[in-house]
């Protein structure tokens, strides 16, 4: 049982995680072991990503607080809320969770939903935010794309130069 000091900085923590425009992911686990789940803490905070456990009823009132806008999605058994602390790829709490999702498997660790661009978000979107590639492999793509066209005029250039 929690004292109301331990809820009010739960509450506070929440509408810090809320109001500051990060994304979030909520996250439903049952069954995953203390180690694992120490291994995926220490992996989410080197990442940059705070992981805890809060009750279903104060995620609906900071929420509620935050007035972020969206319906929020059902918050079913145990929930996690995950957050960036920092950071410009907006991407990365849904792609680490999912990846945790994958190792434990949808029965013990699956996302319920989360907010992405400062509105609340399905399961399906948050899945769909965590399949985009890193920001630095999006910006890897672009310069390569960019760079294509230079590269096959080159290419065409030695070819005509080798054969006069």
């Amino acid at each position: 049982m929690k004292t109301k000091e331990q809820k009010k900085a739960i509450l506070e923590r929440l509408n810090t995680a809320f109001k500051s425009g990060m994304p979030a992911v909520f996250v439903h686990f049952k069954g995953v072991t203390v180690a694992d789940e120490s291994a995926m803490r220490k992996s989410l905070k080197g990442e940059g990503i705070s992981y805890f456990v809060a009750k279903k009823t104060l995620i609906g009132k900071a929420l509620t607080d935050s007035a972020v806008a969206g319906t929020a999605p059902a918050l079913d058994g145990e929930v996690a809320v995950a957050y960036a602390t920092g950071g410009d790829d907006e991407t990365l709490p849904a792609r680490a969770v999912h990846a945790f999702s994958k190792k434990f498997g949808a029965e013990r660790f699956a996302i319920l939903g989360g907010i992405f661009e400062k509105a609340l978000q399905g399961r399906d979107a948050i899945v769909g935010v965590a399949t985009i590639p890193p920001l630095e492999t999006l910006r890897g793509m672009f310069a390569n794309i960019i760079n294509s066209p230079r590269q096959r005029f080159a290419i065409a250039l030695s070819e005509v130069a080798k054969k006069k």
